[in-house]
């Protein structure tokens, strides 16, 4: 069993893999790797000149990988509570579980509209729904946590990475009763 598991493999995906995994929460990222930033070309991310969304996807994965989360390509299609733990069953029939769970899918809602997760009217030109979320990322479903576009802010990847690391340091801080704060120093 998973301590989180994480639907979805763009930045906020990734970026909230990279705090649990650094957590020492045992993390998995669930990626259909169908998203969009993959083809994107990225001026305005800060910390980076000029990159395509495909290194920038890339370079997250081995951060979060570094962190220690696993990856599995898969489409997520259905969640279930089950005894306070959390099965994500994938189009191939697998199965996994997870004591907590982020949704960072993007635009796509149709995971979290299939679940019963409230859902409202998104701000953006091409994302016509997103998941009802409080400022903490959590859901209506308690456990089940969504971060980045599909939470409703803007699908730039600064914002959607920040909003991913934002989502999983809450989550985090929950689990140890404490606010959470992951900062490395350089040697002396």
């Amino acid at each position: 069993m998973y301590d989180v598991a994480i639907i979805g493999g763009g930045p906020a995906g990734q970026s909230a893999a990279i705090f649990t995994g650094r957590a020492d929460l045992k993390t998995l990222l669930l990626d259909n790797e169908k998203g969009l930033t993959r083809r994107a070309l990225l001026k305005n991310h800060y910390g980076i000149e000029e990159t395509s969304g495909a290194n920038l996807v890339e370079t997250g994965r081995k951060q979060a990988a570094l962190a220690g989360t696993e990856f599995v390509k898969a489409q997520a299609t259905n969640i279930e509570k089950k005894d306070g733990t959390f099965e994500i069953q994938t189009e191939d029939g697998t199965t996994y579980s997870a004591g907590q769970v982020i949704l960072a899918t993007g635009s796509n809602t149709k995971l979290a509209q299939a679940i019963g997760l409230k859902t409202k009217d998104g701000r953006e030109k091409y994302v016509k729904t997103v998941i009802n979320v409080d400022e903490y990322g959590h859901t209506s479903i308690d456990g089940i946590w969504a971060a980045g576009v599909a939470a409703g802010v803007s699908v730039h990847t600064i914002v959607t990475s920040g909003d991913g690391a934002k989502t999983a340091i809450n989550l985090i801080s929950e689990l140890k009763g404490e606010r959470y704060v992951d900062h490395d120093k350089l040697p002396r």
